[in-house]
């Protein structure tokens, strides 16, 4: 079905149809709601391609994310699309696994303007590489972040969160806290360690004991309990850089006997909803997830629409959501 029988349904010129659907703000809202229930009549599909030639934006923005299994990862995105959604904007998502080869593929895509910009959520030991192929596209870093790099970030305070989780366990009068970390690549890893190991040594805790999960699974969080209570003495706390990881230490502390949080507290990291549903409730430091996924786009079509936008380095806030696992 073409414009112009859109228009003549609608009883407005194709200047005016054009303008709804590019969503210009300059219609009124009685004429934008007859031309859109002519759209629907005639089930009207736009021209995306000409319109793309026409205005050099393919109002498409490129999304490149480490694990689309990791809940973490997902509940961005979901605040990335509405975001995006929300302003005209569609996404296109490239599950990377931190792979610079399959990175290179889709990044070909802004320079033929099939995306007009790029979220990543990638290792920070990758983005030194992603900043040659990306140039000087607009980009925003969410959750990982290269400072040195030119371009927007969103994040929290991983080193604080921890450190102050460390104090949060010491203060219910554990005296041996341990901490499950996994990927060294990426700079949460680190921030996140670099923090427990702060508190500990402030605290003045003599014990201290950190494993490395394989990966963000619950396998993965079970196996390094288990590793961990291969130790002479046995840790009475253990706070885990992922729910996913945290819930692979429940799991395992109570395959072994261990009362949850008798024996062994146990708390995560990120607010993943599922985890106030396991037995018992999982304790964590909740990431503004979906918030971080807009504020990323935001950032993102700031930097489309005006490409000597300041770059932002955003840090947002974080909660720990008490429950009975500590």
């Amino acid at each position: 079905m073409s414009i112009e029988k859109v228009a003549r349904l609608a009883g407005v010129s194709k200047a005016t149809v054009s303008r709804v659907l590019n969503q210009h703000p300059g219609v009124r809202p009685d004429t934008r709601k007859r031309v859109l229930a002519a759209i629907n009549v005639c089930e009207y599909q736009p021209n995306l391609l000409a319109r793309q030639l026409r205005t050099a934006q393919s109002n498409m923005l490129l999304v490149l994310i480490s694990d689309i299994t990791n809940p973490f990862c997902s509940r961005v995105v979901q605040g990335i699309e509405a975001e995006a959604e929300a302003h005209g904007y569609h996404i296109l998502l490239c599950n990377s696994a931190s792979q610079l080869r399959r990175e290179t593929a889709y990044l070909a895509l802004l320079a033929g303007k099939v995306v007009d910009g790029v979220i990543t959520m990638d290792a920070a030991a990758c983005l030194q590489g992603l900043k040659e192929l990306i140039g000087d596209a607009p980009w925003v870093q969410c959750a990982e972040y290269d400072p040195s790099v030119n371009a927007s970030s969103v994040t929290i305070d991983n080193r604080q969160a921890a450190y102050d989780t460390v104090h949060y366990l010491a203060g219910k009068g554990r005296q041996r806290i341990a901490l499950v970390n996994c990927d060294m690549r990426y700079l949460y890893s680190h921030q996140r360690e670099s923090g427990y190991r702060d508190a500990i040594t402030q605290l003045g805790l003599d014990w201290h004991g950190v494993a490395y999960a394989s990966d963000i699974s619950c396998e993965a969080g079970s196996a390094a309990l288990r590793e961990l209570l291969t130790q002479p003495e046995r840790p009475d706390a253990v706070f885990a850089v992922s729910d996913v990881l945290a819930v692979g230490v429940i799991h395992a502390a109570l395959e072994a006997g261990l009362r949850v949080p008798e024996d062994l507290a146990v708390v995560g990291f990120d607010g993943i909803p599922f985890t106030s549903s396991i037995n018992p409730p999982l304790t964590t430091i909740a990431q503004p997830m979906n918030q971080m996924g807009a504020r990323s786009v935001q950032l993102l079509l700031a930097r489309i629409r005006q490409r000597q936008a300041a770059v932002v380095h955003e840090v947002l806030p974080w909660t720990r959501i008490e429950r009975a696992s500590s």
